[in-house]
């Protein structure tokens, strides 16, 4: 990877992710919603008090760990191979250049530019309200009462998490398959497998919810996804960054 380029991904990656997790301010601002029980986006809700600051730190992640994701795509070159002949007729060369491509670098640093991007659209489209906790705002958006941004915050949610998941798979994959990024080698299949337990019981909480079932410290679970996420991408951040030096 050319130098600057991959010291520029790191840097923005590693912006990124610090942003991604300014939820935990949480911990040390009263914001009047339980962690263990709602959604991370609820802090976000246009309702809330400090909406305005969460919907802004939600923003700057996605901008960041796009521009990171692709700098590092833009970073990504095959091997370098012999040139054609051209003595040889252009429909019988073989590009042993193009051959030599590593699919999984193109599908990771791809899924975590959608991450990115969809991370920052989800922080333009935010809840009206947070149905957790308000059973008026339940009701209504069981009633389809409430803003299009709700089913619209729930597209781009899920696509956010789905490029991220798919960005952790394909580039520890990668890591370990092509011998780069020794901290991520090391340590992304334990974090991928950690966020694939943390997804489904976000899922199954977000399930029994809406089938007033309960919420199953919804909450916890999908704060202990999303910081999953992060810390990956910051095992990413340092992991090219090593690489570079």
């Amino acid at each position: 990877m050319p130098g600057k380029v991959t010291r520029a991904s790191a840097v923005l990656l590693f912006l990124g992710a610090l942003a991604y997790t300014a939820w935990v301010l949480e911990v040390v601002v009263r914001t009047g919603l339980d962690p263990v029980r709602t959604y991370v986006s609820e802090l976000a809700a246009a309702d809330q008090p400090l909406g305005g600051l969460f919907r802004a730190t939600d923003l700057a992640a996605g901008l960041l760990v796009l521009a990171g994701a692709v700098a590092g795509l833009l970073a990504t070159r095959a091997p370098a191979g012999p040139a054609p002949d051209p003595g040889v007729p252009r429909w019988a060369r073989t590009d042993t250049r193009a051959a030599a491509r590593r699919p999984w670098l193109l599908v990771g640093w791809s899924a975590l530019a959608l991450f990115g991007a969809a991370t920052a659209l989800d922080s333009r489209l935010p809840l009206s309200c947070a149905p957790t906790v308000d059973p008026e705002c339940a009701a209504r958006e069981t009633a389809g009462l409430v803003p299009a941004t709700h089913a619209a915050h729930a597209v781009s949610s899920g696509l956010a998490m789905t490029g991220a998941l798919v960005a952790m798979v394909a580039l520890t994959v990668a890591a370990r398959r092509y011998g780069l990024w020794r901290p991520l080698a090391r340590t992304g299949p334990a974090l991928v497998a950690l966020e694939l337990a943390a997804t489904a019981w976000t899922l199954a909480a977000a399930a029994a919810f809406e089938a007033g079932r309960g919420l199953w410290s919804l909450g916890a679970g999908q704060r202990l996804q999303v910081l999953l996420v992060a810390v990956w991408t910051g095992v990413l951040a340092v992991s090219v960054a090593r690489e570079r030096r």
